[in-house]
């Protein structure tokens, strides 16, 4: 797995073994090399290597759309509870940001990506991330392979598409009894529908969040909220299977 080179504020994503060439000089990074080290270019600049976390596959990640932030998948798992050894069913893989925070929780995800290029980056991500192990990324649409998942029993199922009505509507039917389903949609329309699905599928506890978040400035005028950036990224919606 790839290692995180750190000087001053710029990063770079190098695997062992490689040459990292930059303005500061030429870095060959060593095939043992351990979180903690110290290294140096051929003209004495010092890189510092740091172990990948999840807010640095959010950064390097190949991106093939606008990614669930961070705050987004804080929130999933904080409501839905995903630890080791669940069983989490996806739609709308992406850049497969989610898939790869809910893997190194410890969770073994399936995740559909409809478009087949899409899925390739995605499953390229996963090596990146070290859980290309956990994270089983198949191409297709996920409502067309319903019957056949729900053989399975998943403990939480993520839904990030625009159809995502459609398959909450067969949740009872994939989710083992006490298991969570999360909906995320950038529009209000979207999430209203996942809502009534929810509801005439008998699922409980459905609460809807919108996710807004604020980063403060503090300078020598004073402290406020930063007045760049959209505070808005989407809404979640949460059910249980009883």
């Amino acid at each position: 797995m790839s290692v995180l080179l750190v000087h001053g504020d710029r990063e770079y994503l190098v695997p062992p073994g490689d040459e990292l060439q930059t303005d500061l000089g030429v870095l060959q990074v060593p095939e043992d090399v351990e979180p903690g080290d110290t290294l140096e270019t051929h003209l004495g600049e010092a890189f510092h290597v740091r172990p990948l976390r999840g807010p640095d596959l959010f950064n390097h990640f190949e991106r093939t759309g606008a990614p669930m932030m961070p705050r987004d998948i804080g929130i999933i798992v904080g409501e839905t509870g995903v630890a080791g050894g669940d069983r989490v069913l996806d739609a709308g893989t992406g850049t497969g940001v989610l898939s790869a925070y809910l893997a190194r929780a410890g969770a073994e995800v399936t995740t559909f990506e409809q478009k087949a290029e899409f899925a390739d980056v995605a499953r390229e991500n996963m090596r990146l991330a070290g859980v290309d192990d956990r994270v089983d990324v198949r191409t297709g649409d996920v409502t067309e392979h319903l019957d056949d998942l729900a053989d399975e029993a998943f403990d939480v199922v993520t839904l990030d598409t625009g159809d995502a009505a459609e398959v909450v509507a067969h949740v009872p039917d994939l989710l083992v009894h006490g298991g969570f389903v999360s909906v995320y949609s950038p529009f209000v329309e979207q999430t209203r529908d996942a809502v009534e699905a929810a509801r005439e599928a008998g699922l409980s506890n459905v609460t809807t969040y919108e996710t807004i978040q604020r980063k403060m400035d503090f300078d020598d005028r004073g402290s406020r909220p930063s007045t760049r950036g959209v505070g808005h990224t989407g809404y979640l919606t949460f059910a249980r299977n009883d």
